[in-house]
C-alpha cells in the first residue's frame, strides 16, 4: 500500500483535482455541484478569524512553571503547594494598540500572559511588561484603546486624539512617563519583564489572605531600543521579536524568568501611603520587598501558529482555588471584558479549542453551542438525583467587608497622581534616560495642537519641575504659561485650553 497521502475534503473523501474546478465546457459556467469547490472557497472565506481588538500582534511558546520557594502558608493553590512542583505553561507575548500587521519594536506596552495548565483548572496570568497602567477603571479603556487606534475619519494615527485623552486624564501620568522611556521599545520579547500589575489575593485553606503582585524578571537581562533603533527595526525586520523568540528557542536556547512576589497584608492594606489597588502605581519595594517565588521556562515552539498562538484565549477571570481577584476596578473590568470578547472572536466554546482546554477534569451543566464536540450524559442541571456533578464548601472563597452606598465613586484627584512619575523621573531615571525620556516625548507630541502640548505639558510639570522644564524647552513653549497650568484644578486646566 502507497504512502504517499491523497488529498481529500473535510470529511475524508478522496479529491481527483486540485487544479481545475468542475465547469461546461465552452463557454465556461462553474457547477455548483463541485462540493470541493464550494468546501475550499467556503472555508477560505472565513479563514481569518476576527483580529484582537488589543494586542493583536503576538508571539507565544510552551513551557514549564517551577516553584522554588515555600509559599504553601499563604495560599492553597495546588500548583504553588511545594518546592519542586512544575506546571505546564503556554505563554503570549504581544503589542497592545497595533494591528496584527504592526511593526514589533513600536512604542507600546508589551502584553505578557501566561497560561498555567494545573490539576485545579486553567490559571491565567494576563499582565504587561509595566507594572502600572493608564487608567484605574474599566468604563475609561474603550475610550483610551480609541485614542490609541486610528482617526474614525482619517484612519490615521492621531496625535491629537492621542494627547487629548492623555492630558485629560492625569492618572496615565505614570505610565506615559514608562511608555516613553527606552521600556517603551523593549528590544525582544526575552529581553523584557513582566508583572500582574493588578493586586491580587492569596489565600490558604483556614481562609486566611493576603494581598499579592507578581514579578517576571527576565533571567537574559532587560535591553530596549531607543527610538531610532526602533524606527529602523520597523521598516528592515519588522517581525523581529516573533523571529528572535522562535529561533532562540529552535536553537536550544531556552529563555526564563526568575519570578517573585510582594505581599500586603489587609491591615497593610488598610494604611497604605498609595490604594492598593489602583493600578496606575506601584508598592514600593523598599516597603514591600521581592520575594523568590519560582521559574518560568519557555522550551518548546508552536507546532501551528493559529491553533496555539492566534487561537489562545486569556482571561484575568481564570484564577484557582488560593488566587482570586482583589477591589481594583480596572481588573473588575477585565474580569468580565476579556472572555466576553473570546465568545465573540473564537465562539461561545473557545475553551474547548485544545491550547485552551483544562488539563483538569471538567464537570460543567454547559451544554451545546459552537464546537462543542463533548457531550456528557449526566444531568446537566443542579441541584439533581442522577448522579450530576455537585458544588464543594471546600473551596469556598475568604469574605471581604464592605460597606458604603452603591454609586459611581470616582478617584479624588489631587497631588497623589503625580507622586511616582515625579520620582521616576527625579531619582530613578539616568541622565541618559532622562535625556532619551524628553526627546521621545517631544518628538510624538509635537503633532498635536499647540493648547494640547501645554495642557500635557503642564503635567509634567506638576509631576517634575524638571521634568516639565525639559518637554517645555524641547517644545519651545511659553514656560510661563506651563507653570500657570501646572497649579489648576484638572477641570480649569481643560477648560483653560479647550
Amino acid at each position: 500500500m502507497s504512502d504517499k497521502k491523497v488529498l481529500t475534503t473535510n470529511l475524508g473523501t478522496p479529491i481527483d483535482n486540485d487544479q481545475a474546478s468542475i465547469t461546461t465546457e465552452s463557454p465556461a459556467f462553474s457547477l455548483l455541484s463541485d462540493v470541493h469547490l464550494v468546501e475550499k472557497l467556503a472555508h477560505f472565506d472565513r479563514e481569518r478569524i476576527p483580529e484582537r481588538v488589543v494586542h493583536a500582534k503576538g508571539a507565544g511558546a510552551h513551557g514549564y512553571f517551577e516553584v522554588t520557594h515555600d509559599v504553601s502558608q499563604l495560599t492553597r493553590a495546588a500548583f504553588l503547594s511545594h518546592v519542586g512542583k512544575k506546571t505546564e505553561i503556554f505563554a503570549r507575548f504581544s503589542t497592545v494598540g497595533g494591528e496584527k500587521g504592526s511593526a514589533d519594536s513600536a512604542r507600546d506596552p508589551r502584553g505578557f500572559a501566561v497560561k498555567f495548565y494545573t490539576e485545579e483548572g486553567n490559571y491565567d496570568m494576563v499582565g504587561n511588561n509595566t507594572p502600572v497602567f493608564f487608567i484605574r477603571d474599566a468604563i475609561k479603556f474603550p475610550d483610551f484603546i480609541h485614542t490609541q487606534k486610528r482617526n474614525p475619519a482619517s484612519n490615521l494615527h492621531d496625535a491629537n486624539m492621542f494627547w487629548d485623552f492623555l492630558s485629560l486624564t492625569p492618572e496615565s501620568l505614570h505610565q506615559v512617563t514608562i511608555l516613553f522611556s527606552d521600556r517603551g521599545t523593549p528590544a525582544t520579547y526575552r529581553h523584557m519583564n513582566g508583572y500582574t500589575s493588578h493586586t491580587y489575593m492569596w489565600y490558604n485553606k483556614e481562609g486566611d489572605y493576603s494581598w499579592i503582585k507578581l514579578h517576571f524578571k527576565t533571567d537574559q537581562g532587560v535591553k530596549n531600543l531607543t527610538q531610532e533603533e526602533a524606527t529602523s527595526l520597523a521598516g528592515s525586520d519588522p517581525d523581529h521579536a516573533t523571529r528572535d523568540l522562535f529561533n532562540s528557542i529552535e536553537e536550544g536556547n531556552a529563555p526564563s524568568w526568575t519570578v517573585y512576589y510582594q505581599i500586603m497584608t489587609k491591615e497593610q492594606a488598610k494604611e497604605y501611603r498609595f490604594d492598593p489597588f489602583d493600578v496606575t502605581k506601584v508598592w514600593y519595594q523598599s516597603d514591600f520587598p521581592l520575594q523568590p517565588l519560582g521559574k518560568m521556562v519557555l522550551n518548546r515552539n508552536p507546532q501551528n501558529y493559529f491553533n496555539e498562538v492566534e487561537q489562545a484565549a486569556f482571561s484575568p477571570a481564570n484564577l484557582v482555588p488560593g488566587v482570586t481577584s482583589s477591589p481594583d476596578k480596572m481588573l473588575q473590568g477585565r474580569l468580565f471584558s476579556y472572555a466576553d470578547t473570546h465568545r465573540h472572536r473564537l465562539g461561545t466554546n473557545f475553551h474547548m479549542i485544545p491550547i485552551n482546554a483544562a488539563k483538569a477534569q471538567v464537570n460543567t451543566n454547559q451544554r451545546d453551542g459552537f464546537m462543542n464536540i463533548h457531550q456528557e450524559s449526566t444531568p446537566n442541571y443542579y441541584p439533581n438525583s442522577f448522579g450530576g456533578a455537585a458544588p464543594s464548601n471546600e473551596y469556598k472563597l475568604p469574605a471581604i467587608d464592605v460597606s458604603g452606598t452603591a454609586a459611581r465613586h470616582e478617584y479624588p484627584l489631587g497631588d497623589i497622581d503625580f507622586v511616582q512619575p515625579g520620582e521616576l523621573f527625579d531619582r530613578v531615571m539616568t541622565d541618559y534616560d532622562r535625556a532619551n525620556l524628553v526627546k521621545n516625548i517631544a518628538s510624538h507630541l509635537k503633532g498635536a495642537d499647540m493648547r494640547l502640548q501645554l495642557r500635557q505639558t503642564a503635567l509634567f510639570y506638576r509631576a517634575s519641575v524638571n521634568y516639565g522644564t525639559a518637554i517645555a524647552n524641547a517644545l519651545k513653549l511659553n514656560i510661563d504659561e506651563v507653570k500657570r497650568l501646572a497649579v489648576m484644578s484638572n477641570e480649569d486646566r481643560a477648560k483653560a485650553t479647550s
